[in-house]
């Protein structure tokens, strides 16, 4: 453009006051959306959930560490369709260099000034992964929550400003008039400030281990912080436990408390006399280890038995229906003078009849002879066929049985079977001799008799008379005979 042609621009009003004119509103557009950041600047635009907006509103500063790096686009209210909790959604349009922001960031509602104005904090994390263009922070990233200044003022209510007001009163009335005295007692603390300086010598000498022992505590301090959580959730549940306590503490625990002393008393005063109960039940369940053993050994039988009596049990009632009516017969049937006598009568027999029991029992009991003789006796018809049975005998002859020299008669020898009662002894000259043998009360093991079986067992004694019981010991044994 040549010197002519800006004279020319510049001499034309209406042109001057047109380029004015839209200066003056290019200016006035971006002074107006200075705050919503300026035109054609590439930005990093993500949305964070809050729990509480705090007042935030459009146009309010973003700021990592103080520094002001985009501002809140809009503020949006959401509802949890599963809990149906609400928190804020804020929308951010921050600078380009803060993309991308590292996801374990945080961010936090903090105050601007003292008059509400509030901004959005943005701790900035080291994580290596970021949020892409267009994330959206959890609400688990939203913490810690601030301390608001109104927190802080409306902790002064109404009866906390009374309080200071009477507490600033009664200061002012202990201490008006007595600055004479408060003069004396500054001057009467110049010795002790002098005996207080070895004191602070020796505290601040490194043989003391002063600085050490805060670094211990500071040690400890690192030692415990890892459980902080913990510990807070320690004193959480003691609270509940405290309460718990609390809504029994009148009159269960003061009861508790109050009944406490005597009856530690009434212990000490008893306690010789539990000593020996408690040593009886000790030598008591020593004495049960053995029955709790074979208890032990035995529970499968035990548990056997319980099986069965579950399946007995369920008849009891019926029986115990049937017992009352059983019973009252049984009354009945005690109480009839016929029946008493012939108890009483019985009772006599029995009586009688004990000394014969006494005398044959033994006869049975040790030597066996009532099974012997049934068995003796069934063996006897034993043989047969499908028409009957027949008794099994021998018959002996004398005259057939002869196998002696001519002449003699073998009738009546002891080395074969006799045909006739015993006639001997005869004649010294006699070939052939017979001895009557005869035992007609053999000993049965009876009171006042050998202990032992006697009948069938008797040994025989040739060429001599044998009447009675031999002289010898018999068997003693339940199978005699057989």
């Amino acid at each position: 453009m040549t010197r002519r042609g800006v004279g020319a621009l510049a001499a034309s009003p209406t042109l001057v006051g047109a380029i004015t004119t839209l200066i003056v509103i290019l200016a006035v557009f971006l002074a107006y959306n200075a705050n919503n950041g300026l035109p054609f600047v590439p930005s990093y635009r993500l949305s964070a959930e809050l729990p509480n907006a705090e007042v935030l509103v459009p146009g309010n500063d973003v700021r990592i560490g103080g520094v002001r790096v985009g501002f809140i686009e809009s503020v949006e209210p959401e509802q949890n369709p599963q809990t149906g909790a609400v928190h804020a959604k804020v929308d951010l349009k921050l600078d380009k260099s803060v993309d991308p922001l590292p996801n374990d960031s945080t961010v936090i509602v903090r105050s601007k000034s003292a008059l509400g104005l509030k901004y959005l904090e943005i701790d900035k994390g080291t994580s290596k992964q970021g949020y892409p263009e267009g994330s959206i922070l959890p609400l688990s990233a939203a913490h810690p929550h601030p301390v608001e200044i109104d927190q802080v003022l409306n902790t002064f209510d109404t009866p906390t400003r009374h309080a200071i007001q009477q507490q600033l009163v009664a200061f002012g009335d202990a201490l008006a008039g007595r600055g004479p005295d408060l003069n004396a007692a500054l001057g009467q603390l110049q010795p002790l400030v002098r005996r207080l300086e070895p004191v602070a010598r020796n505290l601040a000498s490194r043989k003391t281990g002063l600085g050490p022992f805060f670094d211990a505590l500071a040690d400890s301090a690192a030692e415990v912080a890892p459980v902080a959580e913990t510990q807070a959730q320690m004193f959480v549940a003691l609270d509940s436990t405290f309460g718990a306590f609390a809504a029994v503490a009148r009159p269960f625990i003061q009861e508790t408390i109050s009944e406490t002393p005597p009856t530690l008393d009434t212990l000490t005063r008893t306690g010789p006399r539990i000593t020996r109960f408690l040593g009886h039940s000790a030598t008591l369940f020593a004495d049960l280890r053995p029955g709790i053993k074979s208890l032990s050994e035995n529970s499968p039988a035990i548990a056997s038995a319980f099986e069965t009596g579950a399946d007995v049990l369920p008849g009891a009632p019926r029986l115990n229906a049937q017992l009352a009516p059983t019973v009252k017969t049984l009354e009945a049937f005690s109480t009839n003078p016929g029946v008493k006598g012939g108890v009483r009568r019985s009772t006599q027999f029995f009586d009688f009849l004990n000394p014969t029991v006494k005398f044959l029992a033994p006869a049975q009991t040790f030597c066996n002879y009532g099974s012997l003789l049934f068995r003796n006796a069934s063996d006897l018809l034993s043989v047969g066929d499908g028409v009957g049975t027949w008794q099994r005998f021998t018959i002996y002859s004398g005259g057939q049985i002869n196998p002696f020299p001519p002449g003699e008669n073998a009738s009546n020898s002891e080395n074969s079977p006799s045909v006739g009662p015993a006639n001997g002894p005869v004649e010294p000259s006699a070939f052939y001799q017979n001895f009557l043998h005869a035992n007609p009360y053999p000993y049965t093991a009876a009171p006042g008799q050998p202990h032992e079986c006697a009948a069938g067992n008797e040994k025989y004694f040739p060429n001599k008379i044998v009447i009675g019981n031999p002289p010898v010991t018999q068997k003693t044994t339940e199978k005699t005979g057989g």
